[in-house]
């Protein structure tokens, strides 16, 4: 069941879950505010929780309104993409052949069939950036599991609207965004190290980020400065 929360001008939307705590949520792109609460929680309870979040929430909404946004992608010659933190401009060629992306110097080259449109041009695209992942995560695992003494199962690499990745400590898989592959390669490491961590501890708590800064000091400014890094042009929708 939803309901709704209006506190002045803030509308925040409520979801009841079969949880045990209240989880908080701003959204990109514009910072809606999103709470996860318990079936049979008091919606006034609710609401004084809400209240005292209202200096970060509207942190949250100030960063997400300011943060810096790629241009809309037409997938056309000398276009900018991102590999691994470096901009490349968009060389585009047809041919009939099956698609196929190279890197050459300063240029992302990006080979597709005659008439081949914008859509169909971003899955290609997309499809190579999970493969760059696919590609630089295991190494990073066998390198990280006997730091933190865990065992990673499954890795799943997909498109991802709110969060840079996530883990699910019962099956021990891990999810990455497709997107971190724009991304210097020490924001890839930072997210993963982080949610291997969560295998450790699931919650975001006082040991959890203990953890963080024994294994990654700098993890602090690794996760402000992927935040700061410009991300997807995309229409969001709820």
């Amino acid at each position: 069941m939803v309901v709704r929360i209006d506190l002045g001008e803030l509308r925040i939307e409520v979801l009841r879950k079969d949880i045990k705590n209240l989880h908080l949520s701003v959204l990109p792109p514009h910072g809606k505010v999103r709470i996860a609460a318990p079936q049979n929680m008091n919606l006034d309870t609710i609401r004084v929780f809400t209240i005292s979040k209202l200096a970060w929430i509207r942190s949250q909404q100030r960063k997400m309104q300011t943060q810096e946004r790629e241009a809309p992608r037409e997938y056309l010659d000398r276009e900018s993409h991102y590999v691994w933190g470096r901009r490349y401009l968009l060389k585009r060629i047809e041919m009939d052949a099956a698609p196929l992306i190279e890197l050459k110097h300063s240029r992302l080259v990006l080979r597709v069939r005659p008439g081949t449109d914008g859509a169909r041009s971003q899955e290609i695209l997309e499809a190579w950036y999970r493969d760059q992942i696919r590609v630089a995560v295991p190494d990073l695992i066998a390198n990280w599991e006997p730091v933190i003494g865990v065992k990673v199962g499954r890795i799943f690499v997909q498109r991802m609207k709110t969060r840079w990745g996530s883990c699910n400590p019962a099956t021990r898989s891990i999810r990455l965004n497709t997107d971190l592959a724009k991304k210097p390669p020490e924001c890839l490491e930072y997210i993963l190290v982080h949610e291997m961590a969560h295998l450790i501890e699931p919650t975001h708590n006082a040991r959890f980020v203990a953890l963080m800064e024994v294994l990654l000091p700098a993890s602090q400014n690794l996760r402000k400065r992927l935040n700061e890094l410009p991300v997807r042009h995309e229409e969001w929708g709820y």
